[in-house]
């Protein structure tokens, strides 16, 4: 023993850690707030693309490859992200929130802002013929083409949504 009298023991680790920075509410309350709905909607367009790109047989693999791996990855973080809020988990994580929320929505953002572009390019190679065993087709079937175009809306439409997301994050991260 020192002679200035006992010593205090150490400090409880889990007190000392700083408490999540986040601005967003947790639970059910997320839902009632812009960026819960905008989150909603990226699921719910974002689902729309994968199973439109999909349902068009994927003439395109090379372009449209990458828009159904977007598509679907975006779809299940998106679903992550909105399930932490919705649990609470969000509370118990010792994170900064809204950088995540940010960095989150900036690269889906530009993934899904390039996805938007080729899905477009596929769409736009209607008219291009292709020989196909001895007679000339068009690349993409007049079904494939209407398929198409509705895909490239709806992947524009969920980039809208993720830049808004993405908006929303900035203002909350930056004070």
């Amino acid at each position: 023993m020192s002679a200035g009298g006992p010593v205090p023991p150490p400090p409880n680790p889990a007190v000392s850690f700083p408490a999540p920075r986040v601005t967003l509410p947790a639970g059910l309350a997320i839902l009632r707030t812009y960026s819960g709905a905008f989150v909603c909607l990226e699921i719910l367009f974002g689902g729309l693309v994968w199973i439109l790109v999909a349902s068009s047989n994927v003439p395109l693999p090379l372009l449209q490859g990458w828009v159904m791996f977007v598509s679907v990855a975006a779809f299940f973080f998106s679903l992550l992200f909105l399930g932490v809020f919705l649990s609470g988990m969000v509370t118990q994580i010792n994170a900064n929130w809204n950088l995540l929320d940010f960095a989150y929505h900036f690269t889906v953002f530009v993934f899904y802002f390039g996805a938007f572009l080729l899905e477009a390019a596929a769409t736009s190679l209607h008219n291009l013929h292709c020989n196909m065993t001895m007679s000339v087709q068009p690349l993409l079937s007049n079904n494939q083409y209407n398929i198409n175009v509705a895909a490239t809306i709806f992947a524009f439409v969920t980039t809208v949504c993720y830049g808004c997301s993405l908006g929303l994050a900035l203002r909350r991260w930056r004070p």
